[in-house]
């Protein structure tokens, strides 16, 4: 390889995993065996030990996989990549996805000889054991990241509530009053990231398949295309889609960080606005020290991280506000702005005077908890309860158009502010600062002072 220094001890550390008698596993294994190769090939039976091999703390090159494994996805690349070690995947050409998409550093054909396979070990994998290596090819190590695809992006919108405050009912609502907006151009979107999904009853989806499984999955093994991804949204005489949601709560497990993040990304690229639903329950592995929790957790940390705007609801009464409070310090807390959070109180007294005393019971139970941010959140809005609200979801006529009204205002205005704010510099990297020679003092002088 031009630029790089030969050296007999390199060596590369390759983890090999393939199907059942793949002509180039057992040929790989005999050029490693021969030492016709600088490799040492390490077999995997499965991809739960190509996992643990990686988690092991040991270092690896390379990783060669059949492309066709169902367990090739964008974790399992993510992972490798992390850790410095390049995936580099055997198709005979009918695997049918883009591997490039998902971070694969290169695409060897079936029958590749030992040649082409040190070519590509030499571009895309760093020797193990090596000290010798020119400068030039030192970042081998740490390859550089995945490419997003470029291109415009539309408005994420979470919509979060304790139980029994119309979360559901709100997002529906304001769903239809974002697809009334112009700008939408009729591409809005209702994704039900709830773990008890409640949106195919509301929308008296009777078939729940696609839903956001599907669609995850989809994203899990490759990049659909916006027709793709139309294709596995519901159609239901709104003027706006739905993903629905997990047909059962246990579902959550079956759901992976990245191909999560990527399904939503996918969704951002096909629609204008995307409203999410999501659960309250927001903690993670820093919070409460379970990975588990975090992973349950995943669909509403997601949403709330990628969101433009979050939609808060809560009830009026005692038990409503004390929850309102809580959440809302937990999304500060999070790192959520004041200002793209916009708080919803349904089933709101119409009285001006009990409104004027919910919006001072909330900034006066938040302030002893988040400090200035409290003073920096936008008045709640209001929404009056709507008698024939039930009768309107049982004969799937949608929400009254008055309902969500002033909870779409707030979310454009909030919309129109972030995209009208300058863009933050970004602080410089603190520089290192030489120290002279006896200015941190001695150790004796602490002794005697």
């Amino acid at each position: 390889h031009p630029g790089r220094r030969a050296v007999s001890a390199d060596r590369y550390v390759v983890l090999g995993l393939a199907h059942v008698r793949s002509p180039w596993f057992r040929e790989v294994s005999r050029w490693a065996t021969a030492a016709v190769v600088p490799v040492e090939f390490v077999k995997c039976v499965s991809i739960d030990e190509l996992r643990a091999r990686l988690a092991s703390g040991r270092s690896f090159s390379a990783i060669v996989v059949d492309a066709g494994l169902p367990g090739i996805d964008r974790d399992l690349v993510d992972q490798a990549r992390e850790l410095g070690c390049a995936v580099i995947a055997v198709t005979d050409g009918r695997a049918g996805r883009d591997l490039v998409a998902l971070g694969v550093a290169a695409v060897l054909p079936d029958g590749f000889d030992r040649g082409l396979l040190l070519a590509v070990l030499d571009e895309h994998a760093s020797p193990i054991g090596s000290t010798a290596v020119d400068a030039a090819f030192v970042d081998h190590a740490d390859p550089a990241p995945v490419a997003v695809p470029a291109g415009w992006r539309g408005r994420l919108v979470a919509v979060v509530g304790a139980g029994g405050t119309g979360t559901s009912v709100i997002a529906m609502s304001l769903a239809a009053g974002l697809a009334a907006d112009v700008r939408s151009q009729g591409r809005v979107a209702l994704a039900d990231l709830c773990l008890h999904a409640d949106q195919a009853v509301l929308h008296d989806a009777r078939d729940i398949v696609p839903g956001l499984q599907e669609l995850v999955e989809a994203h899990r093994h490759g990049v659909p295309t916006p027709d793709e991804v139309l294709a596995l949204t519901f159609g239901v005489g709104h003027p706006y889609r739905v993903v629905l949601g997990l047909r059962r709560h246990r579902d959550w497990t079956a759901l992976r960080p990245r191909a999560v993040h990527a399904a939503l990304d996918g969704l951002r690229a096909t629609f204008t606005h995307l409203v999410c639903d999501i659960e309250p329950d927001l903690e993670g592995e820093a919070e409460c020290g379970s990975f588990d929790v975090e992973e349950r957790n995943l669909l509403a940390r997601t949403a709330v991280d990628q969101a433009d705007v979050v939609v808060v609801t809560a009830r009026p009464d005692l038990q409503g506000l004390h929850r309102l409070v809580r959440l809302l310090a937990d999304l500060l807390d999070r790192g959520v702005p004041p200002d793209r959070i916009v708080t919803a109180v349904n089933r709101a007294p119409r009285a001006a005077r009990a409104r004027a005393e919910i919006t001072r019971a909330v900034a006066t139970l938040l302030d002893p908890a988040v400090g200035t941010a409290a003073r920096q959140l936008a008045s709640p809005v209001f929404v009056a309860e709507h008698r024939r609200l039930d009768a309107a979801l049982r004969d799937t006529a949608g929400v009254p158009a008055a309902l969500g009204a002033g909870v779409s205002a707030a979310v454009l205005a909030a919309i129109d502010r972030s995209a009208a704010a300058p863009a933050t510099a970004a602080t410089p990297a603190m520089a290192p600062v030489a120290v002279a020679p006896g200015s941190l003092g001695s150790w004796a002088q602490e002794a005697t002072g």
